[in-house]
């Protein structure tokens, strides 16, 4: 009966005393924000004492680590402000619309550059760009043009092509053959003729290279075909077709600087007079970094060669060819001879020194003995102890070294 629960005892009342009337809801509404501001005016209070020392094994205020009023860089220091706080004593983050996710690239999408704005830096290796004044950088080749601004790498690809066939006078660039042509040359045929019988008795025409050949611009000097290699024309000064420089390759063929050199005796001064002996420049077939090749006109080498300013004749030429090569012949004999008798004498030296160290008991004039062990000139000696022999007088122990002869005594206890 104890635990059960029971009506509880009426109140009452004081006499003159009126039970209290409910707030109303504008003092409910004043009360909240009395009790709001003062709850706000001691938590700035609070934030404005200087934090007590750190105890150990307490935890730090989540406000003592909060980032978001550090300045991002130290010129915002000086403008940098404490951030307001909410209701609730929280700082709410910065919103920073400039992070974005980055973009998702699919598989058929793909990055293109514009190589026209790229600059190329040879792999960071100094060029002659760097130091243009610099000849250990050349490599020989000429410097390349570098396509204009403006221009599509297709424009460009058109104007290089363009630029070659204009350069070899082929395609477009080609010169036209007219009947006009024809009639070029006929002048000086005819004046020819009319010299070879007024003079019939007087010497045979030999021509500017010495093979009878008349030469007129334009035309074959050995066909009189007007489709001839104008390339050839420009930089040989020589009209000759493609027939006739397949046909007669004794005469037309090209020899580079190095056969020149060597087999017509040609030196670096004369090969580099462009009036003399001028050249055709290819790309080197060993090395594209490598210096052009140099290509001459054999009929031109020979005509130079064998005329009086060089060596006259074919035959002077053999002669000198072969006085060159006996020459030098004789050079590497005698080098060679030299460095045999170097050897010889080095030789001779070491054996002498090789008899003097092995002379020795049971050796004659230095002679080795075979299963003797030969020493060098630096080799350490080491005896080589014979028989122990006792000695009836002393009683003592001796050992002789078969190669130094040195005698040691020993005691036996």
């Amino acid at each position: 009966m104890a635990d059960r629960p029971s009506t509880p005892p009426r109140a009452t009342r004081s006499a003159g005393k009126l039970p209290p009337n409910p707030p109303t809801p504008e003092q409910i509404r004043r009360m909240e924000i009395a009790r709001l501001k003062a709850k706000a005016a001691a938590q700035q209070a609070q934030a404005s004492k200087p934090a007590p020392p750190p105890v150990a094994g307490t935890k730090r205020a989540y406000s003592s680590i909060n980032p978001s009023n550090v300045p991002t860089q130290l010129r915002n220091a000086p403008a940098a402000s404490p951030q307001k706080r909410d209701q609730n004593g929280f700082i709410q983050p910065p919103a920073n619309d400039l992070i974005q996710a980055a973009k998702n690239f699919g598989r058929s999408e793909y990055i293109e550059y514009d190589f026209s704005k790229m600059t190329d830096t040879k792999g960071g290796f100094l060029n002659t760009e760097d130091d243009p004044h610099n000849r250990a950088m050349w490599s020989g080749r000429g410097k390349e043009e570098e396509k204009p601004e403006g221009m599509t790498l297709v424009e460009w690809e058109r104007e290089r092509i363009r630029r070659k066939l204009r350069e070899n006078r082929e395609g477009p660039y080609e010169p036209g053959l007219s009947v006009l042509d024809m009639l070029d040359g006929k002048d000086e045929d005819e004046a020819a003729l009319l010299a070879a019988a007024e003079n019939e008795t007087g010497e045979e025409f030999k021509g500017k290279y010495g093979d009878g050949k008349r030469d007129i611009k334009g035309k074959c000097r050995e066909c009189n075909t007007l489709e001839i290699d104008w390339k050839w024309q420009d930089i040989f000064h020589i009209a000759i077709c493609n027939a006739c420089k397949e046909k007669l390759p004794d005469k037309y063929s090209l020899l580079t600087k190095t056969e020149a050199r060597e087999d017509y005796l040609l030196t670096d001064p004369e090969l580099k007079d462009e009036d003399l002996l001028p050249h055709l420049e290819r790309p080197n077939p060993h090395k594209q970094s490598f210096h052009a090749m140099q290509l001459f006109l054999r009929l031109q080498v020979e005509a130079y060669a064998f005329s009086d300013r060089k060596w006259g004749s074919a035959e002077r030429l053999d002669e000198e060819y072969e006085k060159r090569q006996k020459v030098g012949k004789e050079r590497k004999e005698k080098k060679f001879s030299k460095k045999l008798e170097d050897l010889k004498k080095r030789t001779r030296v070491e054996a002498y020194k090789r008899a003097k160290m092995g002379v020795g008991e049971g050796q004659g004039h230095g002679m080795e003995v075979f299963g003797k062990r030969i020493r060098g000139v630096g080799d350490r000696h080491v005896h080589e102890w014979g028989r122990a022999v006792t000695d009836r007088g002393t009683g003592l122990v001796r050992k002789t070294c078969g190669e130094c002869g040195m005698e040691v005594e020993e005691l036996e206890f």
